[in-house]
């Protein structure tokens, strides 16, 4: 029998997690509350007509080995051994131990990761890696400005008070304004210059021009690359997309006595003293209340504040309500083949180039970046053998032109761009599907600078705990919203601490790159 009970919002990776932990090891019985009706927040993977869409993209990688140990007990594949043995970065086989993939679902798949960046209608690596062919793109003058650029900046060390800051010292002025400045800016809506540091500091801190040159050395002499999780090559993944993880974690919640309730979205929480005591939702059986003992919220923070209303002092208020976000639309295109070549020496089903990702970095277009489905999983398109199923990323922000612009006409724009930069034929699109993403992104600037007195309000609800990447406003990865989850219960039951919750991705030894 549960004598306590804990309401958790949002049925994310982080909101989970958080009810697995609970219902494993406490004797408290969780709720989760999901604003949709699918689970996997932007990890979640939407089905249009047996074609899988990933929201994002995610791999697969932890180095913590409660996350491995969840991962391979909700996906363990036919006779395979525990993942702690098979951790990415050590000698490593598909991870289902043999058993056929066309024969069971319940699946991960051991991947090649190609992400590679498209500009100039050439193809360089990514991250920025000192290959013989971006000497080849670049040609010989452009790289030994690069160099030389690099060295000043080495030796002319900047304040790091900005992410433009961060990036010059790390790869100098000449690479920054090549690879990094145009593409940031695409992305965040905002210059580097206008970004704090901490957003390089926290994503992609241990990777820098000098690594880079150091890594090329290591891989042409055969040596063992590094260990920075911006430059690791293989990753987990799920054989039906990110999604099928969380729909899975879903039932196990559910078979241990937890509840996931869909389309109930938080309106309001009732405070007495430093205490919620409920809170209030929306949902198709109209307004519904429920009380608890505990409360944990992966909402965005904005959200979370508003809902609190005058239990926050005005101060925190007016920081939760200024927080910044980017917003996110995918477009899915299926299409009968790419224009691009694979020129490379990696095998795929139907010969297309091997990447999961493509970063475009063309100035002429607003695509950001581009998915190939079929190299994250065959097994997520209808059919694989015929057609390319992709996914096209444009960041943006709620409200504006691109949000604003109706389906129809947003999927042709998307074609439109795609066919203009050679990499498909717009003849050869066979459908295409959009799905728009609300504060997707944490961003770092604005009130960002101010949300330590925040935390610190919201700390001062007693039964409140803020878990994931928006309900913490930081760009984690699924391992990373996961353990802010784990630690949270933990803190509870009183084996972890409030600190712990807010330090998870704050001071790990490993970081991923940008966006993904």
């Amino acid at each position: 029998m549960h004598k306590q009970h804990a309401i958790i919002v949002g049925a994310g990776p982080a909101g989970l997690t958080a009810a697995y932990y609970f219902l494993t090891e406490t004797n408290i019985r969780p709720i989760v509350l999901e604003k949709s009706n699918i689970v996997g927040g932007i990890a979640r993977t939407p089905n249009f007509n047996g074609n899988r869409m990933d929201i994002g993209g995610h791999r697969f990688f932890s180095k913590d080995e409660d996350v491995l140990a969840l991962w391979n007990k909700l996906l363990p594949a036919q006779g395979s051994p525990a993942l702690d043995d098979k951790i990415l970065g050590r000698e490593s086989v598909l991870v289902d131990g043999g058993a056929n993939p066309d024969e069971v679902d319940e699946v991960f798949l051991n991947r090649n990761r190609v992400s590679r960046i498209f500009y100039r209608r050439k193809f360089f690596s990514y991250p920025v890696s000192l290959s013989f062919d971006t000497i080849k793109n670049l040609g010989l003058v452009e790289m030994f400005s690069i160099g030389a650029s690099f060295l000043k900046a080495k030796y002319n060390q900047r304040e790091e008070n900005t992410l433009e800051d961060f990036m010059i010292n790390r790869f100098g002025q000449k690479l920054y304004e090549t690879f990094f400045r145009d593409y940031t800016t695409k992305v965040w809506g905002r210059t580097p210059a206008e970004i704090g540091a901490d957003w390089g500091k926290q994503r992609i801190r241990g990777l820098s021009l000098g690594k880079t040159i150091a890594d090329f050395f290591r891989k042409t002499f055969g040596s063992k690359g590094t260990d920075e999780t911006s430059l690791i090559e293989r990753f987990f993944y799920p054989k039906l997309g990110a999604g099928q993880i969380w729909q899975k974690l879903a039932g196990e919640i559910k078979r241990h006595g937890g509840e996931v309730l869909f389309n109930s979205n938080v309106k309001k929480f009732r405070v007495v003293g430093k205490k919620i005591k409920a809170v209030i939702v929306d949902s198709p059986a109209g307004e519904l209340t429920f009380p608890a003992d505990y409360y944990l919220s992966s909402m965005p923070l904005s959200e979370l504040a508003d809902a609190l209303g005058e239990n926050l002092p005005a101060r925190p208020r007016e920081i939760a309500k200024n927080l910044p976000y980017r917003d996110f639309i995918t477009v899915g295109l299926l299409v009968n083949k790419l224009a691009l070549k694979n020129q490379t020496k990696i095998k795929t089903l139907g010969d297309i180039v091997p990447d999961c990702w493509i970063y475009i970095q063309e100035p002429s277009v607003k695509l950001g970046r581009l998915q190939i489905f079929n190299n994250w999983s065959p097994y997520m398109v209808a059919d694989p053998q015929n057609t390319v199923w992709l996914g096209l990323e444009y960041f943006c922000r709620e409200g504006d032109e691109l949000w604003q612009m109706p389906e129809n006409d947003f999927v042709k724009f998307a074609v439109d761009e795609l066919s203009s930069i050679g990499i498909i034929d717009a003849s050869d699109v066979r459908f295409g599907v959009q799905v728009k993403v609300p504060k997707a992104y944490p961003a770092y600037f604005d009130s960002y600078e101010n949300i330590s007195e925040l935390r610190t309000a919201l700390d001062e609800i007693e039964n409140l705990y803020c878990i994931g990447r928006n309900g913490q406003h930081r760009y984690n990865n699924m391992d990373h919203s996961m353990l802010t989850a784990r630690e949270a219960v933990r803190t509870i039951i009183g084996t972890s601490t409030r600190e712990n919750i807010w330090n998870v991705n704050a001071e790990q030894t490993y970081h991923e790159e940008t966006h993904e």
